[in-house]
């Protein structure tokens, strides 16, 4: 019997930097079309909702600087992957200094050789 597909760490490493960017774009291709996201402030179904609700962010919180940390794969295959792990994140809002901390969870799916995130949950 082959290994099982090694957890898709490189992936969350990619998504991080594409969200230190603050360029929408680039998370665009790492969003699944049927994503829901579950945020603090509310759920967001489908990528283009779920992209609307990271711009926000994005010109909410100016400079942000986004980390994960103690990354968990707690279960994975070639079809799909679900880690959980912290968050801390810095930044600017109305000219002050921010920053903030909670925990994540993520499902990824396999799309054709491509992985893209299903399902996010995030939870300070």
């Amino acid at each position: 019997m082959p290994e099982p597909t090694a957890p898709p760490t490189e992936f969350i490493r990619a998504y991080e930097k594409a969200t230190n960017s603050h360029d929408i774009t680039q998370l665009i291709p790492l969003i699944a079309p049927e994503a829901v996201y579950w945020f603090s402030d509310g759920s967001h179904r489908g990528r283009e909702a779920v992209l609307s609700a990271i711009a926000e962010t994005f010109a909410t919180i100016r400079d942000e600087v986004y980390r994960i940390d103690d990354l968990e794969w707690i279960a994975h295959s070639d079809d799909h992957a679900v880690c959980r792990y912290r968050f801390t994140w810095t930044g600017t809002i109305d000219g002050q200094p921010r920053s903030g901390n909670g925990r994540g969870t993520n499902v990824l799916v396999n799309n054709a050789g491509t992985w893209q995130m299903l399902h996010e949950h995030l939870s300070a």
